[in-house]
C-alpha cells in the first residue's frame, strides 16, 4: 500500500513538472493550454489540425484510465 502511495505521488509530481513549464510551482493558463496542446497533437494522428471522433475513440481505448479520470471533471 505505502508503494503504491509513493508510486502515485512521484507520478504526479512527474505530470506537474512537466505541466509548470517555467517551474515556479504553479500551473498558469498558459501552461495547462500548451499541455492540452502538446496532447492534442500525440491525438491527432493524421496531423490535420483536428481530433476525429475515431483518433480520439483510438486514444480513449489505449488510455482508458485518464478518460476515466477526465470525465469525472465534466
Amino acid at each position: 500500500m505505502a508503494d503504491d502511495e509513493a508510486r502515485d505521488k512521484a507520478e504526479r509530481e512527474w505530470i506537474f513538472k512537466h505541466f509548470n513549464a517555467n517551474g515556479d510551482g504553479k500551473i498558469s493558463s498558459s501552461e495547462l493550454g500548451d499541455a492540452l496542446k502538446a496532447l492534442g497533437s500525440k491525438i491527432d494522428t493524421d496531423d490535420d489540425g483536428f481530433i476525429s471522433f475515431q483518433e480520439f475513440t483510438d486514444f480513449a481505448l489505449a488510455n482508458r484510465g485518464l478518460v476515466k479520470d477526465v470525465a469525472k471533471i465534466f
